[in-house]
């Protein structure tokens, strides 16, 4: 058989990227396959796909021209052990076993004389152990050690049943470990040519920026014209400044941006001839801390804002002195990508929620001014919030603290999650949007008191009223015969008032009237007493026993007292802030009673009964913001200042609840405490409309037959809860 032949027929029938040439005495193979190719192609046993071998997968060429390792045919033949023949494994011609058996089978010249010339040309890619040279070197992926197969024994035999060790071919090893440091040496090479790209179009932004904002400097000073001229190269100037540090700091970017990927270029050059692992194994742990490294450079260190100002005054008509404001630059320091937002104070829903931006410049230092353009988008996470809202999300107000810092706020319609995406001069702040989750339930701010009569418990409260001139919050601890004096903002313990009006038990109402705000003449508006005390505040409480209305000075002494013969059982009062009337609400005839400061009638509200305009059992009255006269029983009714009905709210109502107090803001919302089938929470309603807009469930501290109610500043309100003897202060909007 022509061994030339052979050969040159494998080669033409093999894959044709390959040339060879065969010479008398020798055969040399010359081709552009990688030695892992070749061994698959015509080194490897077809049969078992183990590499031949001079041991036990000697090949051994069979009469049909196939060649079988020694080890495949001894298992074929053994299967038969009676027969003389066995088939081909590949053609399945019938083969006589020779007197020797399947070992005195030819060896495949061929075969052998390929082994012999790759073993020759591995010797000079794939060393040799140098303690046994004829031994071919392994390599253990998990103690990553070079050794062979005589060098070590136990963990490291890949023929132990239990091998807890991963040993490959060293030439395998050096091709994996090859291509990670290949695959590495890409990935960095296209980080670092992400981030020249943004640094480039950061580049681009800020020329285009800047001939903006030249441009709008020429047509400020062209009206100007010689007058002003120096003033506008003085502008350009400061712009050019602005721009060359901006553009110094991004091309420095950009030049190490290319040194780095040079160097990672450099480093890959002649890979594919390394077979140092050791030094392998260090290029692909440098070039993983690299790839961390180069994160930091694919966003621009600069930004592209630059802003000019016109300033206040008109370019004909400004002085001199005017002039020196006009054209001013604006710019900023902020790094987005070290700022970051975070949420205030907790999400409720219907409730304002406050996000918080912080910026910092490219050093990590804390930025102390403002002015710079944020943009927030805050949208629903889930389809169903999504379809209420515009494409643009929930609307937002950005408030500049000029510190720094900007508080941005929104108010979420529903309970779920929001995705808050905050960015300044074009480019996301922190490492990704912000998700809140709006929670239903409200829980109360600051909570105290507890059932006793020390001098930080109540007894029975019932009704409290707030002095917005000094921030103080009065309730009346009627089992106690007092009334504390809150602090507004923590309700802390003041003082205590002590009244002779207070006496029996039997006080359940409270109001506060407090010196209108404005300094202006209101000689005319004001009740005569206040004409003389207008900067005095004062509070009047009803004994429901003694059927006595009496107002007190804020320190607790007493101004008058008056009854009226009409008192049944009066229960609850209000004070009109602009006039001073007082109103009192008469669960006897079930009406509420108007009288001035002087206690003089003036007109009475409703009568005994369930339908518009009446009440059965009243349990609480207030004014609303704009006069309105507003009463509960198990509804809310709404009259005007003159005692018309306007609304009514929960019409459907009675029987099922029962308000225990009533509060009105300044914005036209009114606040009822209310108890239905063991459940009790604050309402918030619309007054022009009669809607509720939330609800206070005080979900982890449960109110017990709430009644009093007032609301204080930032949107808040304190609740006495009876049931709980205590208080407790709530946001509500």
């Amino acid at each position: 058989m022509d061994s030339r032949l052979n050969l040159r027929e494998i080669f033409t029938r093999s894959k044709p990227r390959r040339y060879f040439f065969i010479p008398k005495k020798s055969i040399e193979v010359k081709c552009d396959y990688r030695d892992d190719d070749f061994n698959e192609s015509f080194l490897t046993c077809g049969t078992c796909l183990c590499m031949y071998d001079g041991g036990e997968h000697t090949p051994k060429l069979l009469p049909c021209s196939h060649t079988v390792c020694l080890h495949c045919l001894s298992r074929i033949a053994a299967q038969v052990p009676s027969s003389p023949t066995f088939r081909c494994p590949i053609c399945r011609e019938s083969i006589t076993v020779p007197r020797g058996g399947v070992a005195a089978l030819p060896p495949s010249f061929l075969v052998n004389q390929l082994l012999d010339l790759m073993a020759s040309q591995r010797r000079e890619v794939v060393p040799k152990c140098s303690v046994h040279i004829t031994q071919e070197l392994l390599f253990c992926e998990t103690c990553d050690t070079v050794f062979c197969g005589q060098c070590t024994s136990g963990s490291h035999s890949s023929s132990g049943a239990n091998c807890e060790h991963t040993v490959i071919p060293f030439s395998i090893a050096i091709k994996r470990m090859s291509e990670i440091l290949l695959y590495k040496a890409n990935e960095c090479i296209f980080k670092l040519t992400e981030a020249e790209d943004a640094v480039k179009s950061e580049v681009n932004r800020l020329e285009a920026t800047t001939r903006s904002c030249l441009e709008r400097v020429e047509s400020l000073f062209t009206e100007a014209h010689d007058q002003v001229e120096a003033r506008r190269l003085a502008v350009v100037d400061q712009i050019n400044r602005v721009t060359e540090a901006k553009m110094k700091q991004l091309n420095s970017q950009l030049a190490t941006i290319q040194a780095e990927k040079e160097k990672v270029a450099s480093d890959c050059d002649g890979l594919q001839y390394q077979v140092e692992v050791r030094n392998i194994s260090q290029r692909i742990q440098a070039l993983s801390t690299k790839l961390e490294s180069v994160t930091g450079l694919s966003e621009p260190r600069e930004n592209c804002f630059i802003a000019c100002e016109a300033g206040t005054s008109s370019p004909k008509t400004a002085l001199e002195s005017v002039l020196k404001g006009l054209g001013r630059v604006k710019t900023t320091t902020t790094f987005p990508s070290l700022s970051g937002v975070e949420l205030v104070d907790e999400c409720i829903v219907n409730l304002e929620t406050t996000v918080m931006l912080t910026s910092y410049d490219y050093e990590g230092v804390r930025r102390c001014d403002g002015g710079d353009p944020v943009r927030v988008t805050v949208t629903p996470l889930d389809s169903d919030e999504g379809s209420l809202c515009s494409h643009e999300g929930l609307p937002t107000t950005i408030n500049d603290l000029s510190d720094g810092t900007y508080h941005i706020k929104f108010r979420p319609p529903k309970e779920g999650k929001y995705k808050v995406q905050v960015s300044v001069v074009e480019r996301p702040v922190g490492k990704g949007p912000l998700i809140v989750t709006a929670t239903k339930h409200n829980n109360p701010l600051v909570t105290y008191g507890t059932r006793g009569s020390e001098k930080d418990q109540f007894f029975q409260p019932v009704a409290v009223t707030y002095d917005k001139s000094s921030d103080l919050v009065y309730v009346v601890d009627t089992g106690n015969c007092r009334i504390k004096v809150l602090s507004g903002e923590d309700l802390s313990l003041v003082r205590h008032i002590e009244n002779n009006c207070l006496a029996g038990r039997s006080c359940t109402g409270i109001a506060c009237w407090s010196p209108p705000n404005s300094t202006t003449s209101q000689s005319e508006t004001l009740p005569k007493w206040e004409e003389q005390n207008s900067q005095s505040s004062w509070l009047v409480v009803v004994n429901w026993r003694t059927k006595t209305i009496t107002r007190l000075t804020s320190e607790g002494m007493t101004i008058d007292s008056w009854t009226y013969s009409e008192f049944v059982e009066p229960i609850d009062v209000a004070v009109d802030p602009v006039f001073g009337h007082i109103l009192v609400a008469d669960n006897g005839p079930s009406c509420v009673f108007v009288f001035d400061e002087f206690g003089k009638f003036l007109f009475q509200l409703g009568s005994k009964g369930n339908k518009k305009g009446c009440f059965n059992l009243i349990s609480s009255v207030t004014v609303g913001s704009d006069g309105q006269i507003v009463v509960a029983d198990s509804r809310i009714q709404v009259f005007s200042a003159k005692g018309d009905f306007l609304l009514e709210v929960n019409a459907d109502a009675k029987g099922k609840g029962k308000y225990g107090g009533l509060a009105a803001d300044e914005e036209g919302r009114v606040l009822g405490s209310r108890t239905e089938k063991g459940r009790s929470y604050i309402q918030v309603v619309d007054l022009s409309s009669g809607e509720e807009v939330s609800t206070l469930d005080s979900n982890e501290s449960k109110l017990k037959r709430p009644s009093g109610i007032t609301v204080v500043d930032n949107h808040q309100a304190v609740v006495v809860d009876l049931g709980n003897d205590c208080v407790k202060k709530y946001r509500y909007w």
